[in-house]
């Protein structure tokens, strides 16, 4: 995970109130991407090198990129999906 993806987790955690266990349902969220890193959707627009997959919440928008000739995904942020803002809304 990027360091601006654990800012913007650590910034969740406050602005919410979210539980302590957060980080380790973030973690269980991200595990199926070690076996299918294109399992999450494509974003559109300005994001549309990036793909994103829910969080533990419905609304948590956890997005990555997908470098396949290293095989590495990378969290490049964790957002609100219901913010005007989010990356879901082009």
């Amino acid at each position: 995970m990027a360091e601006p993806a654990r800012a913007d987790l650590e910034n969740l955690i406050r602005t919410h109130s979210l539980p302590a266990d957060t980080g380790t349902r973030v973690r269980r969220s991200l595990q199926p991407l070690h076996d299918f890193p294109r399992m999450g959707a494509k974003l559109p627009g300005r994001w549309g090198d990036y793909r994103f997959i829910a969080g533990p919440w419905r609304w948590m928008i956890i997005v990555y990129e997908l470098d396949e000739g290293r095989d590495l995904v990378t969290v490049v942020t964790i957002e609100d999906g219901r913010a005007s803002t989010s990356p879901t809304r082009g």
